[in-house]
């Protein structure tokens, strides 16, 4: 089949972890994972002058994700993360502010990536500041009516707002976000019932092809318009860290999507490949070859 061409918008970084640094950032987890599962992958991101920005491009390069549209700051420094993780594995996450990927810029590359793309994905973290707020809205605005537009929701400290997270659902046809999310926005937009029915709710309010609730060990609860897929969770053999297993998840729902699978093999596939990450060090670790299989 013809590979599809996936663009992810957003924060790219280094997650400064006990062990040592370690590539970061929802949207370019995202797009390695896509890449590895064998879609064309494009980034559009920020970077500093300096030799973390260096690094990531030269591990974009070494990963085949095209970095045409990653743009370097002349003053702002790579963005980084300060990661602690708990007895469990789950990260806790300081993200450092005024960094490169805070004014990101809707340039004739990054408008030349998405107009030819297949699925685009962003989420909210990249949204905090008003620059790259504005130029995210401008790019997925570019994209053609058939596209997916994936809002990986991506709830950070306290960068996020209800204008942000409306303004997001108004863009994306497809929503994916986790069970910490899912109460949050219940709050925040009045969605009432169990889980079904708030995700049922999105779906209609918005008009979303998909919405997605990952829930950890629980599995994860995909809603299309052919009815609810509902999947208890591949369970690792260890967790080494769960940093990345929710991108890993998304990068194969926007793979299924696109290529029509059905909603409990989406599930299935998904769950399987976010708990190999699990098992792994750092947000993207080498996938085994058997998962590019997937689009063959």
């Amino acid at each position: 089949m013809t590979r599809p061409r996936i663009v992810a918008i957003g924060e790219v970084l280094w997650d400064l972890l006990p062990s040592g640094a370690v590539l970061g950032g929802a949207p370019a987890n995202f797009a390695f994972h896509a890449r590895a599962l064998g879609a064309e992958v494009s980034l559009i991101s920020r970077v500093g002058n300096d030799d973390l920005g260096r690094a990531i491009r030269q591990r974009c390069e070494a990963a085949g994700v095209a970095n045409e549209a990653m743009q370097i700051d002349p003053a702002a420094p790579t963005g980084t993360v300060s990661v602690e993780l708990s007895a469990d594995g789950q990260p806790h996450y300081t993200i450092h502010e005024h960094v490169a990927w805070d004014a990101l810029a809707a340039d004739d590359a990054a408008l030349a990536a998405v107009t030819k793309a297949d699925a685009v994905c962003f989420g909210s973290l990249a949204q905090r500041s008003a620059v790259s707020r504005e130029s995210i809205g401008v790019l997925l605005e570019a994209t053609t009516p058939v596209a997916l537009r994936i809002f990986d929701i991506n709830l950070r400290q306290s960068f996020y707002s209800r204008a942000v997270l409306e303004e997001s659902l108004r863009l994306a046809n497809v929503l994916k976000l986790n069970d910490a999310e899912l109460p949050v926005l219940a709050e925040m937009f009045g969605l009432k019932g169990d889980d079904r029915a708030q995700l049922a709710t999105l779906a209609e309010h918005w008009e979303l092809r998909a919405v997605a609730l990952t829930r950890g060990a629980r599995g994860a609860l995909l809603l299309a318009p052919e009815g609810f897929s509902e999947h208890p969770g591949k369970a690792p053999p260890s967790v080494r860290d769960t940093i990345g297993a929710g991108d890993a998840f998304t990068a194969v729902l926007a793979l299924g999507l696109l290529a029509h699978w059905p909603l409990d093999v989406i599930n299935d596939r998904a769950n399987t490949v976010a708990a190999y990450v699990c098992s792994q060090s750092g947000a993207t670790p080498k996938l085994p070859p058997s998962f590019s299989s997937f689009l063959k």
